[in-house]
């Protein structure tokens, strides 16, 4: 990944959650960044590296911006949950709850944060790229690995079918490249 490659990346994550208030003035998409990298910089100080998933990283990988409603991040499934909630807690998030395979927490800017444990991404991490977001390094699942993400969860039958059909469409989008966008229009 080239230094423009960053750039990009970073523009289109600054891009992926940006709402405009009635105001007119910018604010869910620092605030994403914001609950981002303080949800990273917490799990690192307790020795966990945490990768950036779901549709802040189509954004990065894309280089589409994405709106989302949460900043999804995935830790290693060996990972025990409690130390997952201690390092959150004690940087300020408050805990909505667990799942099957996540931890759910509120950023003090309200953004939803959701931390995903589950051992078939395990690999995916492993091979995750950093890159500088916010003048932070996050580390951000590969465009392969994000598109079988995505493809997984479109597929399961137990998913709404609205999420379902969105995570089709965001498989589609890091297949097709965003030089697709305007095809045929």
């Amino acid at each position: 990944m080239t230094a423009r490659d960053i750039l990009v990346t970073s523009s289109a994550l600054s891009a992926a959650g940006r709402h405009l208030t009635e105001g007119g003035s910018v604010t869910h998409g620092e605030s994403q960044i914001d609950a981002l990298v303080g949800a990273v910089k917490a799990l690192e100080r307790e020795g966990i590296r945490a990768v950036l998933i779901g549709g802040l990283a189509v954004g990065v990988r894309s280089g589409v911006p994405r709106a989302t409603i949460d900043v999804d991040l995935a830790a290693p499934s060996r990972t025990e949950r409690s130390q997952v909630v201690k390092a959150l807690v004690e940087s300020g998030f408050t805990h909505q709850g667990s799942h099957e395979h996540s931890e759910n927490f509120i950023h003090t800017t309200g953004e939803p944060v959701q931390v995903a444990l589950d051992p078939e991404m395990d690999d995916s991490l492993d091979r995750a790229e950093p890159i500088a977001i916010a003048a932070e390094t996050v580390f951000v699942v590969t465009t392969g690995d994000l598109i079988a993400m995505k493809e997984r969860s479109g597929k399961d039958p137990g998913r709404r079918r609205s999420k379902a059909l969105r995570d089709l469409a965001d498989a589609a989008l890091l297949r097709e490249g965003p030089e697709d966008l305007d095809a045929g229009w």
